[in-house]
């Protein structure tokens, strides 16, 4: 019996990855190369978007807890001043304010120190 090759199901799909490798260096333009790279690739990419999440998040976080840290407070201190005193501001949006408007930043500060001194209700 001959010898089945897939002819233009095979090269079709051949040519779909090898334009998804476009770009490649070397031997990883070939195609038994290239379908690996790019398996890991993809691979990478579907890591990394959930990954892209907790690095911005971390980053923000950071960023917050250097300029709270200037008007003398701690970041969890901080975060606990701003859910005692009602604020709910998401992170991104609170390192947009440290890092753009200063003032505005240093009143939830000062919201968040006044909340921590008063007595919580039970």
């Amino acid at each position: 019996m001959p010898r089945a090759k897939g002819g233009p199901k095979t090269r079709r799909r051949h040519k779909r990855q090898l334009k998804l490798a476009a770009g490649f260096v070397g031997g990883r333009k070939l195609y038994r190369q290239a379908r690996s790279t790019l398996e890991k690739g993809l691979t990478y990419a579907y890591r990394d978007r959930k990954q892209k999440k907790r690095n911005f998040r971390a980053l923000w976080i950071v960023r917050i807890n250097a300029l709270v840290r200037e008007h003398g407070l701690s970041y969890s201190r901080f975060v606990s001043g701003l859910k005692r005193a009602g604020i709910e501001l998401d992170r991104k949006q609170l390192a947009l304010l440290a890092m753009n408007r200063d003032q505005l930043f240093g009143d939830l500060v000062k919201a968040a120190k006044q909340a921590l001194e008063q007595p919580q209700a039970a």
